[in-house]
């Protein structure tokens, strides 16, 4: 009887796969939209920054490929500001969360 349950629960996660999978990579083409095109009145990311998958080349701030920030630390940064950075406070916390997720991924961050 275990097995019969375990097997039918097993199916039915498998099933959910594919809507996981169009999930994340529409979380992926969002983050790189706004990394990319920015939100008005904010620039883009990539105007200042270099991250190769984004196809942006900035020579402003650091190249985002050699740094290979983790997520926490771009939403500390996109909170706070950091050096001639400035906080990006009209972003929402889902905004914040989908850049930060993005930059991680896509510079590579350990």
């Amino acid at each position: 009887m275990r097995l019969r349950v375990f097997a039918a629960t097993s199916l039915a996660l498998l099933s959910l796969l594919p809507s996981i999978d169009a999930q994340a990579q529409a979380s992926v083409d969002d983050g790189r939209k706004l990394f990319v095109d920015g939100v008005a009145p904010l620039p883009a990311c990539a105007l200042c920054h270099t991250l190769k998958k984004a196809g942006a080349s900035g020579q402003i701030g650091p190249d985002l490929d050699d740094l290979r920030p983790d997520a926490d630390r771009v939403e500390k940064a996109m909170r706070n500001g950091i050096g001639p950075m400035p906080s990006f406070k009209t972003l929402s916390e889902a905004q914040i969360k989908m850049l930060a997720s993005y930059v991680a991924g896509a510079a590579g961050a350990p």
